[in-house]
């Protein structure tokens, strides 16, 4: 009777060996593509393009940098215009907390913030009967929103003025100067960048 020999089936180590090693090139490819070459490209279109865009749009003043245009800042004397509540910590528009309260309308803390901002606006301007437009109450999604409304400048014209013994015609004309239209004309709402206009301000010294 015959005897059938059975041979040990063995691996195929130069085949797995090719797989690691095409493996290993695409890895090393694509981390060199996505993370080096993309990036590069990216920020060089971005920069020869949008040279301040990509420094983040940075103000200079006698040249130096006093804010950017995309981040709110706290202004809270009476020459100044004022903007949006910022619910950051520790500090008002801190870029590294950048986020809202997080409060619902039935906490108690948020109807105490507006109240707050109500009062304080009431004693800087105490004979403004003007309604409060929402917006100087209310805090951002972000907290590092840099815009009001054409309203809420509106609001702050006469103490403004006042404060910086300018005529009100003048302040006015300088609001209007800085009031931003809706992106394209049709997406989004006017806008007033506070940074911007409080600049504008000082610069009319």
């Amino acid at each position: 009777m015959a005897t059938t020999t059975t041979q040990p089936v063995q691996a195929d180590v130069p085949q797995q060996g090719g797989l690691l090693r095409a493996a290993l090139v695409v890895f090393v490819g694509l981390s060199l593509i996505t993370g080096v070459l993309y990036p590069v490209v990216v920020t060089g279109i971005g920069k020869g393009l949008f040279p301040a865009q990509a420094g983040g749009s940075i103000i200079e003043r006698h040249g130096k940098p006093v804010g950017s245009s995309l981040i709110g800042q706290n202004f809270d004397t009476p020459q100044y215009f004022w903007g949006r509540i910022s619910a950051t910590s520790p500090n008002p528009y801190n870029a590294q907390a950048s986020g809202g309260s997080n409060l619902g309308p039935s906490n108690p803390a948020l109807t105490d913030a507006a109240k707050a901002r109500i009062a304080a606006l009431k004693e800087a301007d105490p004979t403004n009967t003007a309604p409060i437009p929402a917006d100087l109450v209310t805090a951002s999604g972000s907290g590092l929103d840099p815009h009001i409304s054409p309203a809420a400048a509106a609001y702050q014209v006469e103490r403004v003025a006042k404060a910086r013994n300018m005529p009100v015609d003048t302040v006015k004309k300088v609001v209007a100067e800085n009031t931003k239209g809706p992106i394209l004309g049709l997406f989004g709402e006017p806008v007033v960048n506070v940074l911007e206009l409080n600049l504008a301000l000082d610069d009319l010294k």
